[in-house]
């Protein structure tokens, strides 16, 4: 590729990035994309694991930022970023953030 070519692609509009989960009400953190601002609306893990994760700072209604989306998730929670297993991220459910 012609680097004149990587300089017009890198300069075109990126699109935000949204869920890729069938119901964009609510989804799985695991399914979001790398770079999303969601909202956290439900812990379904056990009461212990909920525990932990809410004294992390993964709170009902906190908003957080997914950085990296691989076989691990590192997310950007109350200024500190978390790494969490995508087994875990499959247990906390989100909503996209809509920005105006």
């Amino acid at each position: 590729m012609k680097l004149s070519n990587l300089w017009n692609t890198a300069k075109e509009a990126v699109t935000p990035p949204t869920l890729t989960c069938s119901n964009p009400a609510t989804c799985q953190l695991s399914l979001v994309k790398a770079g999303a601002e969601v909202r956290i609306k439900e812990l379904s893990a056990s009461e212990d694991v909920s525990k932990r994760l809410r004294e992390i700072g993964f709170c009902e209604q906190q908003v957080l930022k997914l950085l990296v989306s691989q076989s691990s998730l590192i997310c950007l929670v109350c200024n500190a970023r978390v790494a969490l297993s995508s087994d875990l991220a499959k247990l906390i459910l989100v909503e996209p953030i809509r920005r105006n």
